[in-house]
């Protein structure tokens, strides 16, 4: 009888044994689960946030070159409406640094006339001899007549018809001498770079939006070849 019991008690306890391993097994296997969907859904998180701020960057270098101010988002708790915020901070939502206008070249006049008769020593002071009248020179003739007005051609279009230029880049090449499609035809590789490298937050469009092969269509007058490249203008 003894035996008996004891048996069963020994099968009891295997039984115990074997259902609390198996629960420990199943337990261990839904939180490593749970650990691997909570690194997924970081890592997703993760994307999602770059794709975002990518956007964003995105957004705001469209709203520049449009020359639109980008609204910023309102942080929680700010009690200022978005039109006061813009209204102080012009210059932050635009978030485009303007290029310093140039310093004008200031010009000091020579004086190129002789000393006054006073200022001559008298006693060394030669007879003035009335000069013999001259002819007009051959330069002097052609400069009093003005030439005819150049005819303007295709090279002498504006850089506005160039697909990828707005208002700011527009500025910015006027205010680097650059303003018709036949100078931006004509630059050479080391002229187009030292141009680039002029425009601030706009470097690397030049290449990006293929400036001068747009450029050498439009100077050469070919339209349909423009268009067939880069679309209607």
């Amino acid at each position: 009888m003894n035996d008996t019991m004891a048996a069963a008690a020994n099968q009891t306890s295997l039984l115990a044994g074997s259902s609390y391993g198996l629960l420990t097994g199943i337990h261990l296997g839904l939180m490593l689960v749970f650990a691997v969907l909570v690194i997924i859904a970081i890592g997703y998180g993760v994307r999602l946030k770059r794709r975002r701020v990518q956007a964003d960057k995105e957004v705001a270098e469209n709203a520049a070159e449009a020359g639109v101010p980008t609204q910023p988002a309102a942080e929680p708790g700010d009690s200022l409406p978005a039109d006061a915020r813009s209204a102080e901070t012009p210059a932050a939502a635009q978030g485009v640094p303007r290029a310093a206008a140039p310093e004008p070249t200031r010009f000091v006049p020579v004086d190129t006339r002789d000393d006054e008769p006073g200022d001559r020593d008298d006693d060394h002071a030669e007879p003035i001899v009335a000069a013999a009248p001259l002819t007009a020179s051959p330069a002097a003739e052609a400069a009093s007549h003005p030439a005819p007005a150049r005819a303007s051609g295709p090279a002498d279009g504006p850089v506005t018809q160039l697909k990828g230029l707005g208002p700011k880049v527009t500025a910015r090449l006027a205010e680097l001498g650059i303003t018709t499609v036949g100078q931006i035809a004509a630059l050479s590789d080391d002229q187009a770079e030292a141009l680039d490298a002029e425009l601030g937050s706009f470097r690397g469009r030049m290449a990006r939006d293929r400036w001068i092969e747009q450029a050498r269509f439009l100077a050469a007058g070919d339209r349909a070849g423009f268009e067939s490249v880069f679309g209607k203008l």
